[in-house]
């Protein structure tokens, strides 16, 4: 990437923004800047101040292709081609354009957000007076040129012809660069001195006026566009990959050669969120979370293709997104569209049916790369028993929380053929690093941890039925009956009985049950509260004591309020539920006295959430 850095007056700014030698990328964001931040603008050229730099990239890269788009207001020929695309500058050289050529009719907005148009001019003697009154001088009307007053009743200043403007002593700043335009209107004026004043105090100066450019050259690859243009946009929304690739693939030559039109990524993603509508466990998928899975299967792809001593690699970085071409993306979107779908019923089946309770968005990424992978065999019960024992060990243990592009490379490099059986086959990465400790259960306290969540899922999953009525906690009743997580022994007994808050709020203490449930529960002891159980539902205590053992609860310590008793059962119990879920054990630490996820390998830093509903 090579760059220089010209000084270009305005007035060649204003001549290739309206001519379209300079253009916006597609990627670039809407004109947004309010009446006052442009009418301070023009303030600040005609005291001939500093405005900062604009950063241009220059066209001509057959590596990078950006769609252009003129800016607002601009109106170029339909036909122009840009020399350079505006990086940076966007809001000052459209407002700079829209007020000073043309009509001077800038659409903006008041500082409420509410649109309207404006035009902006320069009350001549205050001009005159001096270099501090230039902030008075300036002011903005209405874009038909009249001050109105008493809701539009009485007019107050009509500047709505040259004549009107002369009168009153305005100056109209679309002329401040109109040449000969400029000079025809000033001497029309009466008195000729002052116009002769205007004209080298204000007018002559502001010709004259430089802005420094950073000029990027043909070179400059996506990436450090990217790059680039977030070093510089601190002001706005960082700029992302998806945005860069729509500018990229709304300027694919081939595709516009065979389908007569641009692609438009954004319309593409919409019809994506249509078909994933159904699925509220997909809400939190990103666009950028669909290009890295669409990374992983094209660069996969290069990889397996390629003969060389030094393989591409398959990769899901930031980077090597930016180089998807338009030809990869529409290889890919269709099966991936369908294996996001796929997911999504894979999640149901593990007893995880929103997105609000789904432990680790981002591990959607590589299970819907895995499905493309393994297609069909996916679904064959031994190979899936496997897809979902990775699944488990990602989530209980917790190793999608951090940097995560390369964990994203192994799982679709390893599990496919590890579920599969294959010969040689080496167990995936996933697998081996999980650890899950009995101490861990201690310190899951609020729904904010992955383990916390999918501990939760597990207990759904594990045939559990709500204690009132008897019904599996399956997709349709965990909506029917507003299922959620509680606690078994309710806050107000543990504080009466000086429960400590750590095991008041483990995940140990706490179950899926409906709001009816709940309700009922109130803040009794457990002794109580099985009792009003029994009795609203009209059950024996028999057939309770099956429902609180799908899930995992021992009914004898409830029913003789022995807190103690329970906590040391159902902790081993959950510990056996993750064991069967990871395929591998896990430690008991407990009894040693010597929690190993207090250790350094085991830190891990809890989501702060409010406090589960007490009961």
């Amino acid at each position: 990437m090579g760059f220089q850095t010209p000084l270009y007056e305005l007035s060649d700014y204003l001549k290739w923004t309206t001519s379209g030698k300079i253009q916006l990328p597609d990627f670039q964001r809407g004109y947004k800047w309010d009446d006052e931040r442009i009418r301070q603008l023009l303030v600040t050229i005609l005291r001939g101040h500093p405005l900062g730099v604009v950063m241009l990239l220059k066209t001509g890269n057959s590596q990078v292709r950006f769609k252009p788009k003129p800016l607002e207001g601009a109106n170029p020929a339909p036909d122009a081609v840009p020399e350079q695309l505006l990086l940076d500058g966007q809001q000052r050289l459209t407002s700079l354009t829209q007020a000073l050529t043309g009509t001077g009719v800038v659409a903006t907005m008041d500082s409420r957000g509410k649109l309207l148009s404006r035009r902006y001019y320069i009350d001549m003697p205050l001009a005159l007076a001096g270099e501090d009154r230039i902030d008075e001088a300036v002011v903005s009307i209405p874009g038909d040129g009249v001050v109105r007053a008493n809701f539009g009743k009485d007019i107050v200043l009509d500047l709505s012809s040259p004549e009107k403007e002369r009168a009153n002593g305005y100056f109209p700043l679309r002329l401040l660069f109109g040449g000969a335009e400029t000079v025809t209107w000033l001497f029309a004026l009466d008195d000729k001195e002052q116009a002769s004043q205007f004209h080298a105090q204000v007018v002559q100066p502001a010709t004259t006026y430089n802005i420094p450019a950073i000029e990027l050259d043909n070179s400059t690859s996506k990436a450090a566009v990217a790059t680039v243009f977030e070093k510089v946009n601190t002001g706005g929304l960082p700029l992302n990959v998806f945005e860069l690739l729509t500018a990229t693939f709304a300027g694919d030559k081939d595709y516009f050669d065979a389908n007569g039109t641009d692609f438009r990524l954004n319309d593409d993603w919409k019809e994506t969120e249509a078909k994933f509508a159904a699925y509220p466990v997909l809400a939190g998928l990103e666009n950028t979370d669909f290009l890295q899975a669409v990374t992983l299967l094209a660069t996969r792809k290069r990889n397996r293709a390629d003969t060389s001593a030094r393989r591409s690699a398959v990769s899901a970085k930031r980077e090597d997104v930016l180089k998807l071409t338009l030809a990869d993306y529409l290889e890919w979107v269709g099966a991936l569209r369908e294996a996001f779908i796929w997911a999504a019923d894979f999640l149901a089946d593990r007893h995880i049916f929103d997105v609000r309770f789904l432990p680790y968005p981002k591990q959607l990424v590589p299970l819907a790369a895995i499905r493309v992978v393994m297609g069909a065999d996916a679904d064959l019960i031994g190979p899936r028993e496997w897809i979902t024992r990775w699944f488990w060990c990602g989530i209980l243990g917790e190793l999608y929380g951090g940097a995560i592009e390369t964990r994203f490379v192994r799982d679709v490099e390893q599990v496919p053929d590890w579920a599969r059986r294959l010969e040689g086959a080496a167990t995936p990465n996933t697998v081996q690093d999980a650890t899950f400790v009995e101490s861990r259960l201690h310190s899951l306290r609020t729904r904010g941890a992955a383990a916390y969540k999918g501990l939760y899922a597990l207990l759904l999953g594990n045939q559990a039925r709500d204690w009132m009525e008897d019904k599996a906690l399956d997709k349709v009743q965990y909506t029917n009956l507003a299922i959620d997580i509680h606690h078994v022994f309710p806050q107000k007994w543990c504080t009466e009985h000086a429960i400590d808050d750590e095991r008041r709020e483990s995940i140990i203490n706490k179950t899926a049950i409906s709001a009816r449930t709940n309700r009922t529960i109130g803040g009794a002891a457990p002794s109580k509260y099985l009792q009003v159980i029994e009795e609203k539902a009209q059950i024996a205590g028999t057939r309770l004591d099956t429902l609180l053992d799908s899930h995992l609860v021992p009914a004898q310590q409830l029913r003789t309020d022995d807190f103690d008793g329970y906590f040391t059962i159902r902790r081993e119990s959950l510990c056996r539920l993750v064991e069967e879920a990871m395929g591998k054990p896990v430690p008991r630490d407990i009894a040693s006295g010597h929690a190993e996820e207090d250790s350094a390998q085991f830190a891990i830093a809890e989501v702060t959430e409010a406090p589960d509903e007490a009961n």
